[in-house]
């Protein structure tokens, strides 16, 4: 089975086993949803239940079932949280997972023709931006915004676009 980090244990809150973590996932209100299981990555067959959570600065607060004191908590200081393949939910439409968009295939929708494969992906700002390769070598970004990407095929891994002037270096 396949985990995904989504979140670091950095230290113990308080004398009740609530532990302070950074987060490493895009949605956190879903993933420590009340009753929600994680694991622990280095443990897979050990499963922490969510029993409270909260945003706290720019970390949140955990407390799960399994956890009642700040001894047990501190066992877990360092530690990454992982939630299974199967636990990982539906996203809203237009929201994508990296590894499905990963090797996907850029197709310029106009003619069909395949640009490259995405490579690499960035989150600087209001939107992704995804790394294009070609297969001559040539690299480039595009916007994750619905005036470029125009259809997202996760199951046949295919991206198809309308480049913008200028995106694409045409010489």
């Amino acid at each position: 089975m396949q985990y995904f980090d989504v979140a670091k244990i950095l230290t113990t809150h308080g004398l009740n086993g609530e532990v302070k973590v950074n987060v490493i996932t895009d949605f956190p209100e879903d993933r420590f949803a009340e009753g929600m299981q994680l694991a622990l990555k280095a443990d897979t067959d050990r499963i922490l239940t969510i029993k409270k959570s909260r945003p706290f600065k720019q970390f949140w607060l955990l407390q799960f079932d399994e956890v009642n004191d700040i001894d047990e908590a501190e066992k877990l200081r360092g530690q990454i949280l992982v939630v299974s393949e199967d636990n990982r939910g539906e996203l809203p439409e237009g929201v994508y997972y990296y590894k499905d968009i990963f090797d996907c295939d850029v197709i310029d929708e106009e003619s069909g023709k395949r640009l490259g494969k995405i490579t690499d992906i960035q989150s600087p700002g209001a939107n992704d931006i995804w790394l294009v390769h070609e297969d001559d070598g040539k690299e480039y970004w595009i916007p994750n915004i619905a005036d470029v990407v125009k259809k997202v095929d996760v199951p046949n891994k295919k991206v198809y676009v309308e480049l913008m002037e200028g995106l694409r270096d045409e010489d």
